[in-house]
């Protein structure tokens, strides 16, 4: 069994647990959570404890057979934090790319970086690029020739269509629609249930449908 350590805490923090659990070729050694106190644990049914801090990291960077995943999503300040998991100099190689069983992905026609998260019943379509650390949620969709740059999220049930490129930390809510050859700019969020037919700007929010601006961040 390869060891797992989670960065994060309750929500997506969990749904990793769950996912590496399924794959059977992970055991959860417990999560590293900024809030919630060492000792502590995390999880109402199948709990994880708590062994640290994101600034316990390199502690166990030390012991090569340890894998980790970053489990933010939805951040606050997301350029902010985005800059702080850089600088935490985790290898991209010990980061582990957890894929559900019942995801469906053409076989050699599509290119997935480190630390990916793919929850259950996730599809994509050929020709499409998901770069490190981006996270996609149960039963979303990514079509042909779409891009997704670090640490962007598809949340669940989002179609997002063909020719897309998600910016870096970019943020798509649930039941979102993203038309073909939009881009979604860096660090910007779809709200949930909207409907974009035309560039998002970088670090803005967009809701509704179609899809305006609500403010900038």
């Amino acid at each position: 069994m390869k060891k797992l350590i989670i960065l994060g805490g309750r929500g997506i923090g969990m749904i990793a647990a769950s996912v590496a659990q399924d794959i059977g070729t992970y055991e959860v050694l417990g999560f590293l959570n900024d809030v919630v106190p060492v000792g502590h644990e995390v999880g109402l049914y199948k709990s994880h404890k708590v062994i640290g801090t994101s600034d316990d990291v390199h502690k166990y960077i030390e012991d090569e057979d340890v894998n980790f995943f970053i489990g933010y999503i939805g951040m606050k300040n997301e350029k902010e934090m985005f800059e702080k998991i850089t600088n935490l100099k985790i290898p991209k190689h010990r980061f582990a790319t957890l894929i559900h069983p019942t995801v469906i992905i053409p076989k050699g026609y599509c290119k997935i970086g480190y630390g990916v998260l793919m929850a259950p019943l996730v599809q994509l379509s050929p020709d499409t690029t998901i770069e490190d650390n981006c996270i996609l949620l149960a039963n979303s969709f990514l079509g042909h020739d779409s891009t997704m740059k670090r640490f962007s999220h598809i949340t669940a049930n989002s179609v997002v269509g063909g020719n897309v490129t998600l910016g870096y930390g970019s943020h798509v809510g649930t039941n979102a629609t993203i038309r073909e050859n939009v881009i979604i700019g860096d660090f910007s969020i779809v709200g949930s249930g909207s409907v974009v037919l035309k560039d998002v700007p970088a670090n803005s929010i967009y809701i509704g449908n179609p899809a305006k601006l609500l403010r900038r961040k």
